[in-house]
């Protein structure tokens, strides 16, 4: 029977490959101040990268707008904008971020009916409360689970700094049967279909998204001067879970082809990627010319360590930058706030493994050390400083973040350890 809680099976079991190592720097455990901002070095960029003021706004297309190429079934093009409130003279990066497999509706009696059927081991029941829950579009009248919110909180501080961030949806891909290397494809195709959509508003000032941008709180509609103000050649991708596998497809040196003209992805960073474990061929993973960045928990109770082992597969030979983060305390659902308990979303839980008789503590595994467990606050601060730094350091020339990258310096020591291991880009 199919439970709502994932499971680490959803990562690949993969060893760590030897030679990916041996070109890696030793891991870090890090306890200085963070770097320097960057200074403004590029005529093109704004003459406002990092006034701290931003905005938001919201674009959708319609819940059927697109149509999945692997199926044919719908699927959704929306999007969460936060920017700089004053986009100045010149171009700003664009950050697109995804998130992975999660509930598509937020269907509080379906949660209720499934949370019940799993109680009294009512397998027809509990597939029945599923389907409802993933379902796409969903039921008239059940509101669509805002993923894609999710990660207001890096994108929010991401944009103080200079960057637009795009959070794009994903719960038509989440409600279909994709599976395998399907799945990251199918992600993938909708980034490029995004990226796609920006390049043309920024380009020309039309297509799809000129005029379709309204408030997300009233849903009046709003005029942003995103024209000529997005910087397509400067692309950052941020993929969490499943879409952190999708990032790594998307940004794989084989399908670089598939990217609209004139786009062009500078860093991709893939948070708690779950890849999928029946992988043989690494050739639509493989990342050589692109930096590359990878973040998980140590208290992940849905992806595990094996997710570093094929990052670091797929980065073997990469000579642009690679970096892998392993937060102490951290687990999967926190980086998404819609996810999190605090939220009192539908289907939010708290993955961590407790420690039986240590309140506070938590792992990955019941045979794991076990560490303390960051609150969520804690684990979007840390994420925010070293998504930031990276995207920072390969999208602004930031080199002031070298030294958090590489672990010679950890401005979050306060709060917890981060073990860095990071091949610095070749010169």
């Amino acid at each position: 029977m199919k439970r709502h809680k994932r499971t680490r099976a959803s990562a690949r079991l993969l060893g760590l490959s030897a030679a990916v190592l041996s070109a890696a720097a030793a891991a870090f455990t890090y306890t200085a101040a963070t770097g320097a901002a960057a200074p403004n070095e590029e005529t093109e960029r704004s003459a406002n990268p990092s006034s701290g003021a931003t905005r938001t706004v919201r674009y959708d297309l319609g819940d059927e707008a697109w149509k999945l190429p692997q199926t044919g079934e719908p699927a959704e093009l929306t999007g969460v904008v936060h920017y700089p409130a004053n986009l100045g003279t010149g171009r700003h990066p664009l950050i697109v971020m995804l998130h992975g497999w999660h509930e598509t509706c937020a269907d509080r009696k379906a949660d209720a009916a499934r949370t019940a059927a799993e109680a009294s081991g009512d397998d027809a029941a509990y597939e029945a409360a599923s389907a409802m829950l993933f379902a796409w579009p969903c039921a008239k009248g059940t509101p669509a689970l805002p993923s894609e919110r999710g990660y207001d909180y890096v994108a929010r501080e991401l944009a103080a700094q200079g960057f637009v961030v795009a959070s794009v949806g994903g719960n038509g891909i989440n409600a279909s049967p994709l599976s395998g290397d399907d799945n990251p494809a199918a992600r993938a195709d909708v980034i490029n279909r995004h990226l796609r959509m920006w390049q043309e508003l920024s380009s020309k000032g039309k297509g799809e998204l000129a005029g379709k941008f309204v408030d997300p709180a009233t849903g009046a509609a709003r005029r942003v001067g995103f024209a000529h103000h997005v910087d397509m050649g400067n692309v950052g991708i941020m993929g969490h879970s499943r879409a952190g596998a999708g990032a790594t497809w998307q940004a794989a040196d084989s399908h670089r082809r598939q990217w609209p003209k004139g786009v062009d992805v500078k860093a991709v960073a893939a948070v708690a990627p779950a890849y999928n474990v029946m992988t043989e061929d690494m050739s639509p993973y493989t990342i050589t010319k692109t930096p590359f960045a990878t973040f998980r928990g140590t208290c992940d109770g849905q992806v595990g360590g094996e997710a570093f082992s094929f990052a670091a597969d797929a980065a073997k030979g990469n000579r642009s930058g690679f970096y892998r983060f392993a937060i102490h305390g951290a687990n999967h659902n926190y980086f998404n706030t819609q996810w999190s308990p605090q939220s009192r979303q539908v289907a939010a839980f708290d993955d961590a493994t407790p420690v039986k008789g240590h309140p506070g503590q938590c792992t990955d595994r019941e045979d794991a050390a076990p560490t303390r467990q960051l609150t969520e606050k804690q684990q979007r601060h840390v994420a925010t400083t070293y998504l930031g730094a990276f995207f920072r350091r390969h999208l602004l020339g930031d080199t002031g973040q070298d030294q958090v990258l590489t672990g010679a310096r950890h401005p979050d020591a306060a709060i917890t350890d981060v073990d860095v291991t990071a091949t610095a880009p070749s010169t």
